[in-house]
């Protein structure tokens, strides 16, 4: 055996070395993962959706009557005090004739004149025809009858005058061409409340209509968060349910409490072009956040997000990890001594980030993130770094 060995000794070594590398080359190498852990911390649940600050108590001042608006000297942040004088108003203008209408009113002017002056001839012949009668009268040479007629007259020729004076003086007044901005006594516009100048809406000086929106005045530092939320979201939201207020342009997070959630929603139709029923849940902050408040203002956007769940101390694992098994039932892998192996899992609240661990896993272990679909029970694995 031993000269066998001895002959065929290099032959032998081909041999080993050939199955060698075969066994080398045919070896099942590491496959590369991305890997997480199953730890304890912080887990909330809760509904995002974007909302707009705005003031508790905000009032727009808009314009009491038809009228000429004198310039808004007010600025956006101008402090105002109840009562004190935003703006005044005149009457409207008139309107400036044109060569047609300015002959005829003068034509008429004209006439009404000369049926001024025969109406004061009238009555000043009446007025002496009545003198006379008097004196007659006196000497019981004129009867109660003639005398009680005399004074008819004088008062109809009266009338007629004052008839023809008023003529007169509204043609007059029509020909009379607009001078300043308005005419009439000032309306003046006063706040309605104390707060600061949000937005000055109607500057300009001009004749507006009544009702138009002039200033929008409020308390900049007392504010509150709208966010329409859809309406099976806000059906699950409470007054008093916990609020953090983020993505608003600074990095601390503001902590509020639902206010109110509005008893009726409104049809809005979403960039895409679908239709939700959408419903307004009025945000409140917590106390003492003067800082970060400070810095907010009407209008402003943020994110909120509503906590509908939260345990400081939650068995979580990352989402990535999650997949559905053959029975629809949630699964992972787990890396066990280099090796995977798939466990079914049962799970509680879910977020964007982890999901609660009830059943099948234990803190520390380690799962792949994000498996393909060609993995499988005892595979050899590593870790990416």
């Amino acid at each position: 055996m031993g000269s066998l060995i001895t002959r065929w000794r290099w032959a032998l070594l081909i041999v080993l070395l050939l199955a060698a590398g075969l066994a080398f080359a045919f070896w099942p190498e590491k496959v590369p993962v991305d890997s997480g852990t199953v730890s304890r911390g912080p887990m909330t649940v809760g509904i995002t959706d974007d909302g707009v600050t705005r003031a508790e108590e905000y009032y727009i001042v808009s314009a009491p009557v038809s009228g000429y608006l004198a310039r808004i000297e007010l600025e956006a942040g101008d402090p105002v005090a109840r009562g004190a004088l935003i703006t005044r108003m005149t009457g409207v203008p008139s309107t400036p004739l044109d060569q047609r209408s300015e002959r005829e009113l003068r034509a008429a002017l004209t006439s009404a004149r000369a049926t001024l002056g025969g109406a004061q001839a009238s009555l000043e012949q009446a007025q002496r025809d009545l003198a006379r009668a008097e004196e007659l009268a006196k000497q019981e040479f004129l009867s109660r009858a003639q005398l009680e007629a005399a004074r008819t007259r004088v008062a109809n020729g009266r009338a007629q005058a004052d008839q023809a004076r008023g003529e007169v003086r509204r043609l007059e007044a029509l020909l009379a061409q607009p001078k300043g901005a308005g005419i009439g006594s000032p309306i003046a516009v006063r706040a309605p409340a104390s707060g600061s100048v949000m937005s000055v809406i109607t500057e300009s000086e001009g004749v507006i209509a009544q009702g138009t929106p002039l200033v929008t005045i409020g308390d900049p530092q007392e504010i509150e968060v709208v966010v329409d939320l859809i309406s099976r979201e806000a059906a699950r939201v409470s007054v008093g349910d916990r609020v953090s207020i983020t993505q608003w342009g600074g990095d601390a997070t503001i902590a509020g409490r639902v206010k109110q959630v509005e008893p009726f929603g409104r049809l809005k139709i979403s960039a895409l072009g679908i239709e939700e029923q959408r419903v307004n849940v009025i945000v409140g902050f917590e106390p003492k956040q003067a800082d970060a408040l400070a810095r907010l203002g009407h209008g402003y956007q943020v994110d909120a997000t509503f906590i509908l769940w939260s345990d400081d101390k939650a068995l979580r694992v990352p989402i990535g990890a999650l997949f559905r098994g053959g029975d629809g039932g949630w699964r992972v892998f787990v890396i066990e001594r280099g090796r995977t192996a798939e466990r079914s899992v049962r799970l509680g609240h879910i977020n964007d980030e982890y999901a609660e661990v009830l059943k099948g896993l234990r803190e520390g272990e380690d799962v792949i993130l994000n498996p393909g679909g060609q993995l499988a029970g005892g595979v050899r694995v590593e870790a990416r770094d």
